[in-house]
């Protein structure tokens, strides 16, 4: 039985993990360091962001941002403008991934994409997390309704504007939840605050 090549053995590797491993999971699954490095300089795998990487041969990422702190900082949630941003509820452009981390845990280290890192505690940090599938990647991301309450708790940081563009975008549509958004607003004490704004709008 012919033996496979190095290459050949850690392609087989990558595609059994979907494409994509770090450097440190290429390494205990058994790719030796300088075929990592030969396949890279080969065009056969690309780096993602450091200590990261993916099969050339896979489609185009959609949103390598999200997918990369997806990857290297599973227990961060996205939050904040790059939510809104996922759920089409800012004409904001982000220019960082917006995380939240559970206080008192360990701050992400990460050449790229550029974060800006919020630190929560309790239910604000663990109510209303979603997980997304985005390039085959799961990412957490906090719902709309949570998002929205958020970005009202954060006002003065973001700007009142911010979070009134997303409360206008998400009202109208036909899956809107005042109930949920109340909810949300509930956890971040900021239900006093929203609620006359939600009433104006409705």
């Amino acid at each position: 039985m012919a033996t496979l090549l190095p290459s050949t053995r850690a392609r087989q590797t990558f595609e059994a993990h979907g494409g994509v491993l770090r450097t440190s999971e290429a390494l205990r699954l058994g790719v030796h360091p300088a075929t990592l490095y030969a396949m890279r300089d080969a065009g056969e795998i690309e780096c993602v962001s450091r200590g990261l990487y993916r099969l050339s041969s896979l489609p185009p990422l959609s949103n390598p941002d999200l997918a990369t702190v997806g990857l290297r900082v599973p227990q961060g949630v996205v939050c904040l403008i790059s939510a809104l941003y996922y759920h089409e509820l800012t004409t904001e452009i982000p220019r960082h991934v917006d995380l939240a981390l559970r206080r008192g845990g360990t701050p992400p280290r990460l050449d790229s994409p550029p974060i800006r890192v919020y630190w929560f505690t309790g239910k604000a940090f663990s109510v209303g997390v979603e997980t997304h599938e985005i390039d085959e990647v799961p990412v957490r991301i906090y719902s709309r309704e949570k998002t929205i309450a958020d970005c009202f708790k954060y006002r003065n940081k973001l700007g009142l504007d911010t979070a009134l563009e997303a409360l206008r975008l998400y009202l109208p549509r036909r899956d809107a939840s005042t109930d949920a958004l109340m909810a949300a607003a509930a956890v971040c004490r900021v239900a006093g605050v929203m609620r006359p704004y939600v009433e104006a709008l409705l």
